[in-house]
């Protein structure tokens, strides 16, 4: 599959010979076009990375393999060397232009920081759980991140909080308790995330949040969180439809507003129905809520992504599924069951098909006048 700057180079060649736009404004769109493919991560950037990473996991396990061969001391010294070597030869490559090596040098120093906290844990006796382990490396990594200015180690400490937040609120082994300091921890990165120009970062954070939300719902067992979170993410919806300029200058995220914010909704109001699977009446009206939120967003912003639509596909079918075994299924027999499910299903896939339908031929005499 060609890649996207292939396939404009493809379509300015064209508008040329169409005649669309002169040769200078193509020259111009094609060099624009170039400068930002070198900008953007190319598949041997990723490799690099990978390498980076594969290496520093060897070096780590390496070290751990010979732990008490090591002396106190130098078992430090040498934890301490990598992540100076690490971070040191991540700048001065970096300095040369080698940004993709640069970037996996810096992660190796970020994994070997944190495997250097479990090793000195470890050796010294420290009390402190995993959680907490990893909540110290998340904060390491953000200051690294701050002071390199790297939009990798960003999206790493992002996903060491959403680490954090997963050891502290889900364990069924243990009494657990959803913590609401990660929010502060969300702001923070969110805020390092404007400085080291990470996109990925703040699309990792929206999800975090969600999950967040949902936890502390599922933790409180109150109808109140998840009806919040879905008044919360429809109107964010809205605003990010109505206002997309405004809402982008923002949250900086390439337009994916919309999408967060759909998920936010039906998660929602997913736990809201199943809060209310022993009220029929409240569940059908939930879900009715949910079907019309469903609808909005794809008339509202389905247009302009598919990805959006195809989520509130997935949500409507869910939705109607649970509905469906709640209210509809346990009347039914085993026939009936299987009959009522493929007509259901059948009946979603009209709808799509019909909404999918009335997308292209929308979108075809707007491209038509352009």
């Amino acid at each position: 599959m060609a890649s996207y700057a292939s396939r404009v180079r493809q379509d300015i060649l064209r508008w040329t010979e169409l005649g669309l736009i002169d040769t200078a404004t193509g020259d111009a769109l094609r060099r624009d076009t170039e400068a930002n493919e070198r900008k953007s991560l190319s598949f041997g950037s990723v490799l690099a990375v990978m390498a980076a990473l594969l290496f520093g996991a060897a070096i780590l396990l390496l070290i751990a393999a010979n732990w008490d061969a090591f002396p106190r001391l130098l078992r430090v010294g040498v934890l301490f060397a990598i992540i100076f070597a690490a971070y040191v030869g991540g700048a001065l490559l970096k300095s040369r232009g080698n940004s993709a090596v640069a970037e996996g040098a810096w992660l190796v120093g970020a994994a070997a920081f944190g495997g250097s906290i479990a090793l000195i844990g470890q050796m010294y006796h420290l009390s402190g759980d995993e959680a907490d382990a990893v909540l110290t490396w998340c904060a390491g990594t953000a200051l690294a991140a701050a002071a390199l200015r790297s939009g990798p180690l960003t999206v790493a400490a992002v996903g060491l909080a959403s680490s954090w937040l997963f050891l502290e609120g889900v364990a069924v082994w243990s009494e657990t308790h959803v913590p609401h300091s990660f929010v502060l921890v969300a702001i923070g990165l969110w805020l390092l995330s404007y400085w080291t120009e990470s996109r990925a970062s703040r699309n990792l954070l929206l999800l975090s949040l969600i999950f967040y939300a949902a936890l502390s719902a599922v933790h409180h067992d109150m109808l109140v969180i998840p009806a919040v979170l879905a008044l919360v993410s429809a109107g964010l919806f809205a605003a990010a439809v109505h206002v997309p300029d405004a809402v982008e200058r923002i949250a900086r995220i390439d337009g994916n507003t919309p999408v967060h914010a759909l998920l936010g909704f039906l998660t929602g109001m997913t736990i809201l129905q199943f809060d209310l699977v022993d009220e029929s009446a409240a569940l059908v009206a939930a879900a009715l809520v949910g079907f019309a939120g469903i609808a909005a967003a794809v008339v509202l912003g389905g247009r302009e992504s598919r990805g959006l639509r195809w989520i509130a596909y997935l949500g409507f079918t869910c939705q109607l599924a649970y509905v469906y075994v709640v209210t509809v299924g346990t009347m039914l027999g085993t026939a009936g069951v299987f009959l009522a499910s493929g007509l259901a299903l059948g009946l979603v896939a009209l709808v799509i098909i019909r909404v999918e339908r009335r997308m292209n031929d929308a979108a075809g005499p707007q491209e038509g006048a352009a």
